[in-house]
């Protein structure tokens, strides 16, 4: 048997799932050949079983290096239900259970122990595992490595040595979801002592719907949305740490089950906050983005920007935290010159290089694009990553529309009114000249007696603030963040103030809708698209998973991912080898739940409650 189909084989029968994802298999493969591997793969597109697999099939301890404890926590109890030998390594333990991990590491019983960096470089850790015979090193989140990656980690920088501390070339594999040219060529380099094969296998994640919309009703937005969303579980990223705890509480005046999460809280109501979460369903976390890296749960239904994300790769790692397990999800990102303001000056103030620091403000940049972007969102965001598709049919561009105007004249109205008040002024004073409101500040400064106080009247004070933000993003004015937040003309706008050039404005930002849209129903399509319309066997499906989940204090998709009730919906399995033939029902998983999940089928097909 080769080792392809022996990783096949193994596939079926420890995990339940009848085939490959795509590109899993020829990572697998070159893995199972011996090869060291870069591999860029969307998140949800099963990165994590691409080592796992080979683990299972091959001698030696496979060592994974995971940057957060979470994620490590949440990964070893996937394994184990699986009944994978696999433990981590980590300061979350006690020193009993440490001990224990370093015994059956010494004896050889582990098949994975997954280890922080921190501790991973450690001289006692790497003399443990130079005579445990490492046959792989994994590293998860492989972006951390380099400078120009979106979450840099100092402590990555290490991991280049580790190959040689081991007692030689040991086979090493990389793993990220973000990872530009330029991260992938420091990753190169900075971990691989030996030619890697190379699998960059596209950004685009077909099943989340793309939506961003211009700040405009506050905390009502944001309500709005989830209530188009109530009874699934959701992310919704916050700025700072208040807002995080206050729009929690807001949600549950609401009536929405909402938690908070953020590094300043205790680390005891945190950690209970995200065992809710993974434990329950429909439960909403609001979140800085200290939360999120560490997750692994496959069945988040939305995820929710209600400000400005850092970059276009933090905005992409983190819409990827919904649908991993493949089913529709909905992103929605919230924006205003607030949040770009914001985030210029947190570039400009940072100890970065002065290179780093214009890649950052590019990667800004992109993302203010794509907030702006007159076409799909979809194509926008992958011509980014130096890739192109058709109109996605699945963005709020290509969903509902988004009339396309001729806007030259408007915008050569506001470049005017820059230029006339010496490039020093932000939004809010220009749009007041421009639609002839005589404030204090604009008397003060003997404005209202320019020609262009009032010139544009045939717009609000709102449409006039989304004019600057897509001018801003197409690159024809420039935004002081070093001082007030004036504005500037670019040499781009100068040709468009000079007639040389036109400019295409969306006009739903100038007129924001007020037509609501549909109550969203993930589960409900997914159900449909794996043809039935059983949503009621499928929610006692997911009471009786949450309810093990919590008696076993373990994340619920640990016990069964929504993929896998879906699935038994459908199939209505009535004996243990119809169980079986469930997507994701291993033979682990077959022994510990199989009989529960067949009883509650019973019991619905009865009418038991």
């Amino acid at each position: 048997m080769s080792d392809l189909a022996a990783a096949q084989q193994a596939l079926r029968k420890t995990f339940g799932f009848e085939a490959f994802r795509p590109g899993q298999g020829e990572i697998v493969s070159a893995i199972l050949d011996g090869r060291d591997v870069l591999a860029v793969m969307p998140t949800g597109s099963g990165k994590s079983l691409c080592y796992q697999l080979p683990a299972l099939l091959r001698d030696g301890l496979t060592v994974v290096v995971s940057p957060l404890i979470a994620l490590m926590r949440n990964q070893v109890a996937q394994l184990r239900g699986y009944g994978v030998a696999a433990a981590a390594l980590n300061s979350a333990n006690d020193a009993d259970e440490n001990r224990m991990v370093l015994d059956q590491i010494a004896r050889g019983e582990l098949r994975l122990v997954y280890i922080a960096p921190e501790r991973l470089v450690k001289a006692e850790t790497l003399n443990l595992l130079k005579r445990a015979k490492v046959g792989l090193l994994a590293v998860d989140e492989a972006h951390c490595i380099s400078q120009w990656g979106h979450d840099f980690r100092p402590e990555y920088a290490a991991l280049g040595g580790v190959q040689t501390a081991l007692g030689g070339a040991v086979q090493t594999v990389a793993f990220t979801a973000t990872a530009d040219a330029a991260t992938r060529s420091d990753i190169l380099a900075k971990l691989f002592s030996r030619e890697p094969a190379v699998f960059v296998h596209g950004f685009d994640r077909p099943n989340l719907r793309l939506a961003m919309a211009a700040k405009a009703g506050g905390r009502k937005q944001i309500l709005d949305f989830i209530q188009n969303h109530r009874g699934q579980s959701g992310i919704v990223y916050c700025s700072s740490r208040r807002k995080t705890e206050e729009l929690a509480e807001f949600l549950r005046d609401n009536g929405i089950k909402a938690l908070p999460y953020h590094a300043g809280m205790e680390p005891a109501a945190r950690s209970q906050n995200q065992d809710v979460f993974l434990q329950e369903d429909g439960v909403v976390v609001v979140a800085t983005v200290a939360f999120g890296m560490g997750i692994d749960k496959p069945d988040v239904r939305f995820v929710l920007h209600a400000d400005m994300p850092a970059n276009i790769e933090s905005y992409y790692q983190e819409i990827g935290r919904a649908g991993r397990d493949g089913l529709p999800a909905a992103t929605l990102t919230l924006y205003g010159m607030g949040d770009i303001r914001l985030r210029r000056l947190q570039i400009d103030d940072s100890d970065s290089s002065d290179e780093q620091k214009r890649v950052e403000r590019q990667r800004l940049n992109a993302l203010v694009s794509l907030c702006e972007s007159p076409r799909c969102r979809r194509q926008t965001l992958l011509a980014y990553f130096a890739e192109t598709t058709q109109p996605c049919g699945n963005c709020d561009f290509c969903c509902d529309g988004a009339e396309v105007i001729d806007g030259t004249i408007a915008a050569q109205k506001a470049l005017s009114a820059i230029v006339r008040t010496g490039s020093r002024f932000g939004t809010e004073h220009l749009t007041k000249l421009l639609v002839g409101d005589a404030t204090d500040a604009i008397r003060k400064f003997g404005h209202e007696r320019l020609p262009t106080f009032g010139v544009g009247k045939e717009f609000g004070e709102q449409e006039w603030r989304g004019i600057f933000r897509q001018m801003h993003g197409a690159g024809i004015v420039a935004l002081d963040i070093t001082g007030y937040g004036g504005w500037s003309v670019t040499e781009a706008g100068r040709r468009v103030l000079k007639g040389a050039d036109r400019v295409t404005l969306r006009k739903d930002t100038l007129k924001p809708a007020t037509r609501k849209t549909g109550r969203a129903a993930a589960n409900a399509a997914a159900l449909a698209d794996g043809g039935t319309d059983d949503t009621a066997l499928f929610e006692a499906l997911r009471k009786r998973r949450s309810e093990l989940a919590k008696e076993q204090r373990v994340a619920a998709y640990v016990v069964f991912a929504d993929k896998t009730l879906i699935d038994m919906v459908r199939l209505k399995p009535r004996t243990a080898a119809e169980m079986s033939a469930v997507h994701g029902v291993g033979e682990a998983k077959l022994r510990q739940y199989g009989e529960v999940f067949l009883e509650a089928i019973r019991q619905h097909a009865s009418g038991s409650p």
